[in-house]
């Protein structure tokens, strides 16, 4: 409550100058200030050299990781304007560094398609940086100006001649900003890999220095996003032996295409506008599925594979297997949201289902055995949904899936709003049993899962149906899977993954977190599934105890006790070696446990991870183990 003499008047209002709004709430802008965010810095400064290669000025891209912690972008474009901007009588290098919402996106001949519409990129990044440095080829000299968290620090100054054109920014996040400035190579690296399949023939270098041996990969694909198909099936058996690509032009934009089927039994399509990521889909996808459906169909009915008493085949039946990336190029997209993660603009959807409909008609009149192939895939597909319903329906019947008739095992709890709840779904029946008498019974739920639970990327959907702990999780969580998935079912808002320290607990963390990812993505996406911390250790001090999470931690334990102490560690390898008290304290108790959130900050990356661990081929698993065995923390042997 107000006090009476509080007032609010002209002195009261706030206006924050320049880039003052960014620093002061930059979440706005970039997300986060977490390591996403951080990794915005780079993809606004890379996003604008690409934009130039839209524009049919740069051919290539370096992006360095200096041992200081900065990172520098440089390209062989144009080089940014350093003739002065009338209105604000100063050159265009410090205007579009310094000022929200200038560049060249907004009209004119500057570019005719970019992906930075709102203008905010570089000036943002400038922003965040304690420091940022330009370096401008152009005119025969060399241009430079320097910044502090968004202020000029000197004026642009030629400091040499040259015969070449570019830009080069380097700039070091604000620690201030950030809650980490460390940069992952990975994340990096699945990003300008992805970004140069976007752009056909545009070389784009990353280079490590932060260790003793710098590390440095090269990205260059001729065949652009046929490539990109390519190396997303590369580990997957594929239908036939080479991806269909077609392009399109119209006075709507630009369309591509590259497409092929594999044996599995999911679909992965990557959309992307002005080589945005469209995560939500848009306009464009819509078009692309209604042309599938549709010509698939009429190919299966006009070769008598489809008989006149059969269904269509359903958009899902058709998708089940397919890899394909679609790309559009347009001069002025409408993004649904800040975030740009849908595409709105209604004339995409006509122009991208004429032109892919006519495409693939062609490829599959002309490819008779792949073609084949293809439809028998899809129908194969459809006779699996088909079993699939009759199981679901069957198993209703028997009260298994019925939302009313929860899993015997399930430990409910009593508050019924979903946002409060969490379901805890723990490795074993002896671990379960130990947490139903530590948890909280008004909002913890339990549901134990006897033993590995079945890897869906390996069966399809009627067998995963068959599965009893598949289906006790299915009925527990309330959302279906699927087509008949529905994220407001949900009867709680947390999915806790609970299993032991040990190679077989992170096993079967996997296999769940592959149903999640395959059948119910929308949980992650929401950010409803988490991983429980169990501790690692317990150290004992006569009758008190400590608990350690990670082996530094425990070694900090002990550094900390005084000389001959005697002490004894105990190493937990199972939940059940815990008593409820322990296990409530450590690993339930909202005020005191750890929960790893599971997100999907990037789809592609997560993509690869799923089909390496657990798909069909072991050469990818091998690859994956050797690549990352200097970072395993433990091996029980």
């Amino acid at each position: 409550m107000a006090s009476k003499d509080s007032s609010y008047s002209a002195k009261d209002i706030q206006v924050l100058e320049g880039l003052e709004a960014v620093r002061k709430r930059p979440g706005m802008y970039i997300g986060s200030t977490g390591p996403k965010g951080l990794h915005h810095l780079v993809y606004e400064v890379v996003d604008n050299s690409v934009d130039e290669a839209l524009a049919g000025f740069c051919t290539a891209i370096e992006i360095v990781i200096h041992a200081d912690g900065s990172v520098s972008v440089t390209d062989n474009g144009r080089g940014i304007p350093v003739d002065n901007v009338p209105k604000y009588r100063k050159p265009a290098v410090e205007v579009v560094l310094g000022t929200l919402h200038a560049g060249g996106k907004f009209g004119g001949e500057g570019y005719k398609v970019s992906g930075g519409l709102h203008g905010v990129g570089v000036s943002v990044v400038n922003a965040l940086s304690s420091k940022l440095e330009v370096e401008v080829k152009r005119d025969g000299k060399i241009w430079q100006q320097t910044f502090e968290r968004g202020k000029p620090t000197s004026t642009l100054e030629p400091i040499g001649k040259t015969k070449t054109t570019g830009t080069k920014i380097t700039f070091w996040a604000d620690p201030e900003i950030f809650e980490t400035t460390e940069y992952s190579w990975e994340v990096l690296v699945s990003r300008m890999r992805e970004t140069a399949f976007l752009n056909k023939n545009l070389k784009i270098t990353l280079i490590d220095e932060r260790e003793l041996e710098p590390r440095q990969e090269e990205f260059r694909y001729s065949g652009g996003i046929l490539d990109f198909v390519k190396y997303l099936n590369d580990k997957r058996e594929t239908l036939h032996a080479r991806p269909l690509y077609f392009e399109a032009e119209g006075q709507e934009g630009v369309v591509e295409v590259a497409m092929q089927w594999n044996t599995g039994y999911t679909e992965t399509i990557l959309a992307f506008a002005n080589n945005i990521n469209t995560h939500e889909g848009g306009t464009h996808l819509e078009g692309f599925k209604n042309a599938l459906t549709r010509t698939i169909n009429e190919y299966a009915r006009k070769q008598g594979i489809l008989k006149e008493k059969d269904e269509n085949l359903s958009g899902e039946d058709i998708r089940e297997g397919l890899t394909a990336v679609i790309s559009v190029k347009l001069r002025e997209p409408q993004f649904e949201g800040q975030t740009k993660t849908k595409l709105g603009n209604t004339e995409m959807r006509s122009f991208v289902q004429a032109a892919v409909g006519q495409a693939l008609s062609e490829f599959l009149e002309e490819h008779p055995k792949p073609a084949r192939a293809i439809v028998v895939k899809c129908s194969q597909a459809a006779k699996a949904r088909a079993a699939a319903r009759k199981a679901r329906e069957l198993t209703r019947r028997k009260g298994l899936l019925d939302s009313s008739t929860l899993p015997g095992k399930l430990a409910d709890c009593s508050v019924k709003e979903a946002a409060l709840t969490e379901i805890y779904l723990v490795e074993g029946d002896s671990a379960g049993g130990s947490a139903k008498q530590a948890r909280d019974r008004s909002f913890q739920a339990i549901l134990p899962l006897r033993g590995k639970i079945l890897n869906v990327e390996k069966a399809g959907i009627n067998r995963a149906l068959s599965s009893e702990e598949i289906q006790a999780m299915i009925t527990a969580l309330g959302t279906g899977i699927a087509e008949e998935f529905d994220i407001e079912q949900a009867r709680y808002h947390k999915a806790i993954i609970m299993t032991d320290a040990d190679v077989d607990g992170s096993h079967i963390r996997c296999l769940i977190l592959t149903f999640f990812y395959r059948y119910m993505r929308e949980m992650i996406e929401r950010g409803f599934v988490y991983i429980a911390q169990p501790p690692l250790f317990k150290v004992s001090v006569g009758k008190k105890h400590e608990y350690a999470y990670s082996d530094r931690q425990l070694q900090q334990i002990l550094a900390r006790l005084p000389e001959n102490t005697k002490y004894a560690v105990q190493r937990y390898k199972g939940l059940g070696e815990m008593n409820p008290e322990q296990l409530w304290e450590t690993t339930m108790d909202p005020e005191r446990r750890t929960l790893l959130q599971v997100t999907l900050d990037d789809a592609l990356a997560a993509e690869e991870a799923i089909v390496d661990l657990m798909g069909d081929q072991v050469q990818p698993r091998r690859e994956f183990i050797q690549r990352h065995a200097k970072n395993v923390r433990f091996l029980d042997i």
